[in-house]
């Protein structure tokens, strides 16, 4: 039986670089942190279905994946 790979909060689901998450930073350190930049930001359907079912709920996309043409994004993916 295979057992889920969690991913790292800060990670971000789709490239696997730093997601800059500012409320991972203070779950993290315990020291306060402005809003994050994705409380302000639009995660498309498209976008959001791009996450492995196995990371889903696991951790914040990146400023650079959210922002990303759908072009650029499959092309990442490949």
């Amino acid at each position: 039986m295979n057992q889920p790979t969690t991913l790292p909060p800060e990670v971000c689901p789709l490239c696997s670089q730093p997601n800059q998450c500012a409320m991972e930073i203070e779950r993290a350190t315990g020291q306060k942190q402005p809003p994050c930049w994705c409380t302000q930001a639009s995660f498309s359907a498209e976008l959001l279905a791009r996450i492995p079912d196995a990371a889903r709920n696991q951790a914040c996309i990146c400023a650079a994946c959210a922002s990303a043409s759908p072009a650029k994004q499959a092309r990442t993916q490949a």
